[in-house]
């Protein structure tokens, strides 16, 4: 299954079990061109109609990792605001803040920071934002199922699988207790956040890769595919993907700084265990568009208000008490 239709089969499940937890009412469908909108609207000015109602059309783009929380938060707020429409489209945390600082969207989503040079971008553009926690995730490393020598790598493992230069082409090149297994690697591309934050954790820069991996680009279920289909394969991806691939992968602990082999979960991400490979969501509001258009502070502030269900919903790691707090925090200062 593609990513694009697992996305939108995804997505129709996580609002379905969201309207449940928000009490949420209403339909709102896909769009053939995979941006989530609303159903049966047509454009409305920003701002809201003239009985108060929010009205306007609001454009997200960024993460594929923050894509499967957006979309259905988007049809959840479309629901309860039928005069709005929201457009969901994918083009990485790279291609989104590329968008994002050309004033194309109102919102960008990223499964990292900002960068100095995006950061450096928008200034030039005039455009303003704040970054607001929507989530958090791990990122998982894992093998295929026939894999019965790795059950817990270190950072200094993973390096010498993954870093630029490397010529490990077996897995005992990794470690010479593993067996001469050939090692078939697989990885998102260079607009993705995933690989931004991975190859800065593991190999101590962003974009430090080796030349000769499979580039899956923003699919990670090609990844997912790849591992399946190789004993010696080995893929670092978003852990909701991983945990969706149940038995077809393996997912590996890592050992953190303490030294303890660590799974990713829930407990392990929020508590801080699961290190280096756990991280913060993000969505990044336009300044511009905050103070110009309500139905933008309005989603906002509905995406965060209601963050635990749609994460839970999601299969992604709510957000702590303390960083919810920090992202209402936010919330407050937008617009004003």
């Amino acid at each position: 299954m593609s990513l694009r239709h697992k996305t939108m089969a995804r997505t129709s499940v996580v609002a379905a079990a969201a309207v449940l937890v928000l009490a949420a009412c209403g339909n709102g469908e896909d769009s053939t061109d995979g941006s989530t909108q609303a159903a049966g609207t047509e454009d409305g000015a920003a701002g809201g109609s003239a009985d108060g109602a929010l009205s306007g059309d609001i454009a997200i783009d960024g993460s594929s990792t923050v894509t499967p929380l957006t979309e259905p938060a988007a049809e959840l707020f479309m629901q309860e605001n039928p005069d709005v429409r929201v457009a969901v489209g994918t083009s990485g945390t790279g291609g989104g803040f590329e968008k994002f600082c050309n004033g194309e969207t109102d919102v960008s989503m990223a499964s990292r920071p900002i960068k100095d040079e995006e950061v450096a971008a928008c200034e030039e553009a005039g455009i303003t934002y704040e970054e607001l926690g929507v989530a958090n995730d791990g990122l998982a490393v894992v093998v295929n199922p026939e894999n019965d020598w790795a059950t817990c790598l270190s950072v200094d493992e993973l390096n010498a699988a993954w870093r630029d230069g490397s010529e490990a082409t077996e897995w005992s090149g990794i470690n010479p207790e593993f067996p001469a297994e050939a090692l078939e690697l697989y990885g998102p591309g260079t607009d993705s956040g995933t690989f931004d934050y991975f190859t800065e954790a593991v190999n101590g820069e962003e974009g430090n890769i080796r030349q000769d991996y499979n580039d899956i680009g923003e699919d990670d279920n090609a990844a997912i595919t790849g591992v399946a289909g190789g004993t010696g394969a080995m893929a670092f991806i978003p852990l909701t993907f991983a945990l969706e691939a149940g038995d077809s992968v393996k997912i590996l602990e890592i050992e953190n700084e303490a030294g303890e082999c660590v799974a990713p979960s829930t407990e392990t991400v929020q508590a801080g265990d699961y290190t280096p490979l756990a991280r913060e969501l993000f969505i990044y509001p336009k300044g511009e568009s905050v103070a110009n258009k309500p139905e933008v502070k309005a989603f906002a502030e509905f995406y965060v208000n209601n963050s635990e269900e749609i994460a839970e919903a999601a299969g992604f790691i709510p957000l702590t008490e303390e960083q919810k707090q920090a992202a209402l925090d936010q919330i407050a200062t937008l617009g004003g």
